[in-house]
């Protein structure tokens, strides 16, 4: 049987008690736990496709792919499965099938009867990608199926109409869904319900929003029982804990319940290169500026070229400065989240025309967005994880039979490290490893709120039902408690607060809402994204006065997107920044909206987000430190890198693998430690706080302390080799693991961190709302609100549910404190120290980050490479 060429358009592009921090389950329980082993793909027969379909099919010339049919079969035997496909191989029509079909041959008891199939993307503009896609065959075969798209830019009628008169098939997001669960029709709505597509589910699994989705297809497995879950996903490495979010589980003492496995054979090897310049790559910086002459010349030579950056920061600099090198105009686009939706959706709408020849982007077209014909993806910087890599360079040539065309472009040296481990891992279809972790307890305080909004529950039945979703399987009734305590009242110590008491007991065994202002507060505020709160950006501040002289106007004008509140605090009327692709002037600030006016200047600001990097991934870690200890494997990096870490090892020495390089040396007035971790910038960030709280116990004087993705500089006042020589200061000691006990906890007492933690798990919890009927409170009273709540709780209740939950995110997220400790183990009798006399060549990038301003120009970029040219003078010197 030939494998189906692509249709146009149809193919996009151990767990415990949710009370502690997340852990690894151990090899031999997680065998013992899983009911059936890994299945492939059985190839089934081409009957499993009804006739008109078969004919579609052939009138194109295509022929079914393997895994398309399968999917078929599994919905006819009512099998929750997974499928896993390579970008191109098919995956959104292979889920779309068994629904079109079931549509087609299903005799309707009456017209217009309900929700068929709920289509469920991680981004809006994903779903709205895959709706006009689906609407080739059901258009060209003369379905009279009805589609249609929800999402937070849907109008507020459009979305009341659907839940009267839903479509048979309502593509939306997991914040939708949540929505139309907290009504009351949400029972009428559902009770149709058949299907559930999960596309990108590797995305959402194992997060916030996966958690909440989870529990929310629990509720709809109990609105319509005889529904099934079809999952579609990139290639992962460990596909049984997706097959164990599509079904539903019985308890954590019996087998995890698994979902059916269809795996579409492999694509084409994609292609891809690393961008080497003759001149070299920088020392420090995240800019990649040095490179864009030549990211220009590649846009020129392809079709239409997506050029994805990691943060929106990134994004507008990128924009800006191809536009200013841009001699032969081509149409080059900017598409990040904190633009206006209308822009968003131009050029969504001019890439699907062929009216572009390159969108610089963010993560907003990361995932299965199949829109042009895009036949380069260029990635500014590292990309932080070969998985994210696989599927951002997906978009490019996406058919299955062709090999996506990937450049990458390092902005500085360790970035060079970290691309080539990266293109090694995509090469060899290796993925990263994201350990299995529980369900979060903020994220189950709101879904518990959103189901009283819905109708009275009693515990005892909701406690089944969310122990039935995987990340929740292990739940204790004794945590699930805390939890409806904490909705009922606030907790213990805040019980007394009239405004917390938002669920009341009835007399039959039930728990209601309180009153229905919570109902309205819960749906204004649902979701688990918690972004910093936003100013809108009004185009429209400044008008011309018939004499010619210009006037503020404070009012109307288009909206061009949002940026961080913190940024517009910081602005005087009259600066210049850059949004939206344009050159802004600021004109002032009125309530939640800032106005702003045309303007050219020079070197106006780049508006800066917060939460916009990605870690680098525990899996390409480990690979840049292979290859960082593999002098054998240096022949493939550029001749000045390959010299840089030769000078390194004369000058001091190359770590392996398995240890730590720890280095001291004086420059200045200051004595400095840096080492190499390589695990990532969150994960130094509190190594650097913990180890300057020793360091200062010992008397180091320590002054301050950097971290990169890669390693970690402290300096100090005091002479660190003589206090080493003398035996004060003992290395082993300084990184022991107990760090995390006593001292994580004194320096969390005193840190703005846990309270910044908790803010995000008080705001998803609903302890505190962000938007209120007409209003909407700014990040100061949100921050004062949570910070007030936070400092109570800690004193008078710390064994609070929701400080349990901040600790948790803390592990993994914010501090990273999970990952750190499985360092500190790794490293344990692994640390290398070398005393120098001077800098050497690989603290160089480091050193630089040293008071870095958040914006660089090109002035800056000048001022670090003189700098980086004096320490590597220093440090030939010292060799």
């Amino acid at each position: 049987m030939s494998l189906l060429v692509r249709p146009p358009g149809l193919e996009k592009s151990s767990r415990r008690s949710a009370a502690a921090a997340p852990r690894k389950r151990t090899a031999a329980r997680q065998r013992a736990k899983l009911k059936d082993p890994l299945r492939h793909l059985e190839t089934p027969t081409e009957a499993a496709l009804p006739k008109p379909f078969a004919d579609w099919f052939q009138n194109r010339g295509w022929n079914p792919r393997p895994h398309q049919l399968a999917l078929i079969d599994a919905s006819r035997n009512r099998q929750p499965t997974l499928l896993i496909a390579p970008t191109g191989a098919g995956k959104t029509l292979a889920g779309f099938l068994p629904s079109l079909i079931g549509l087609s041959d299903q005799k309707r008891e009456r017209k217009g009867a309900g929700l068929h199939t709920l289509y469920v993307s991680p981004l809006k503009a994903l779903a709205v990608d895959v709706a006009r896609n689906l609407m080739t065959p059901i258009e060209e075969m003369g379905l009279e199926i009805r589609t249609e798209t929800r999402t937070g830019d849907t109008s507020v009628a459009r979305r009341r109409r659907q839940r009267a008169y839903p479509p048979q098939i309502l593509l939306t997001t997991p914040e939708q869904i949540a929505l139309l669960l907290s009504h009351p029709d949400a029972c009428h709505l559902f009770a149709d319900l058949d299907t559930i597509i999960i596309d990108e589910l590797h995305a959402l699994a194992g997060t916030k929003r996966g958690d909440l989705l989870a529990l929310d297809v629990a509720r709809l497995r109990s609105l319509a029982p005889e529904v099934i879950a079809i999952g579609l996903s990139a290639t992962v490495a460990k596909p049984s804990e997706l097959r164990a979010y599509l079904m539903p589980q019985t308890s954590p003492e019996t087998a995890t319940e698994l979902a059916h496995l269809v795996v579409a054979a492999g694509g084409a090897e994609p292609s891809i290169e690393i961008l080497e310049i003759e001149d070299g790559v920088p020392w420090s910086g995240h800019s990649a500026r040095y490179a864009l002459g030549r990211v220009y010349e590649a846009i020129g030579r392809h079709k239409l070229t997506l050029v994805f950056v990691n943060t929106r920061m990134q994004a507008e600099m990128i924009f800006q400065e191809l536009w200013r090198i841009n001699e032969l105009e081509y149409p080059i686009a900017l598409h990040h989240g904190s633009l206006d939706a209308s822009q968003r959706r131009k050029v969504e709408a001019a890439m699907a025309a062929g009216g572009i020849k390159a969108v610089v982007a963010t993560s907003t077209l990361d995932l299965g967005i199949d829109w042009g014909d895009i036949d380069l993806v260029i990635n500014i910087g590292a990309p932080k994880g070969s998985s994210r890599l696989l599927q951002r360079i997906g978009r490019a040539n996406h058919r299955l039979d062709e090999p996506s065309v990937a450049l990458l472009v390092p902005a500085n040296r360790f970035e060079v490290l970290e691309c080539r481990a990266a293109l090694d891992a995509a090469r060899a279809g290796v993925q990263d490893v994201s350990h299995a972790r529980s369900g979060t307890l903020d994220v189950l305080a709101q879904h518990v709120l959103g189901m009283a909004c819905q109708r009275p529950f009693k515990p005892d039945s909701l406690f089944a039902e969310v122990r039935s979703a995987a990340p929740y399987m292990e739940l204790t009734r004794a945590t699930f408690d805390r939890v409806i305590d904490f909705v009922t009242n606030g907790g213990y110590a805040l019980k007394a607060y009239e405004r917390f008491a938002k669920l009341v007991a009835t007399d039959d065994d039930h728990v209601r809402l309180a009153h229905p202002k919570f109902a309205q507060q819960y749906r204004l505020n649902v979701g688990t994204i918690v972004d910093t709160p936003m100013i809108k950006v009004r185009l429209g501040g400044r008008r011309t006065r018939p004499d010619g002289s210009a006037r503020k106007v404070m009012a109307g004008g288009r909206v061009l997107g949002e940026v961080d509140e913190y940024f517009i605090e910081q602005l005087r009327p009259g600066d210049a920044f850059v949004f939206a692709g344009e050159v802004l002037r600021f004109e002032g600030l009125r309530e939640t909206d800032a106005f702003v006016s045309r303007a050219a200047a020079s070197d106006p600001i780049i508006p800066s987000y917060t939460g916009g990097r990605f870690p680098l991934s525990t899996h390409l870690a480990e690979r840049v430190r292979k290859l960082l200890a593999s002098r054998g494997a240096w022949g493939v990096l550029p001749g000045p890198v390959r010299e840089w870490l030769d000078l390194q090892s004369r000058h001091s020495r190359i770590p392996l693998a398995d240890e730590v390089l720890v280095e001291t040396f004086p420059r200045g007035d200051r004595y400095y430690l840096v080492c190499y971790p390589f695990e990532g910038r969150l994960a130094h960030q509190t190594l650097g706080m913990l180890l300057t709280r020793r360091l200062d116990r010992l008397g180091a004087r320590p002054q301050g302390f950097v971290a990169t993705d890669y390693g970690l500089s402290v300096w100090c006042g005091r002479d660190l080799d003589v206090m080493i020589s003398r035996g004060v200061l003992e290395l082993g000691e300084l990184f022991e693991e107990d760090m995390l006990g006593d001292d994580l906890d004194a320096w969390l007492a005193e840190s703005s961190l846990m309270k910044r933690t908790f803010r995000l798990a008080a705001v998803i919890a609903g302890l505190i709302e962000r938007r209120h009927p007409g209003r909407e409170k700014s990040g100061r009273q949100v921050t004062m609100s949570t910070d007030l709540v936070y400092d109570v709780l800690k004193k008078h209740d710390p064994g609070h549910v929701l400080l349990e939950a901040a600790w948790a995110d803390a592990a993994t997220g914010l501090l990273d404190i999970a990952r750190l400790g499985d360092f500190l183990r790794r490293i344990k009798g692994q640390i290398r120290h070398q005393a120098l006399s001077c800098v050497s060549p690989l603290s160089v990038p480091i050193l630089l980050e040293m008071g870095k301003e958040p914006v660089a120009g090109l002035g800056r970029e000048d001022a670090l490479r003189e700098a980086a040219e004096a320490m590597m003078r220093d440090a030939t010197r010292g060799a």
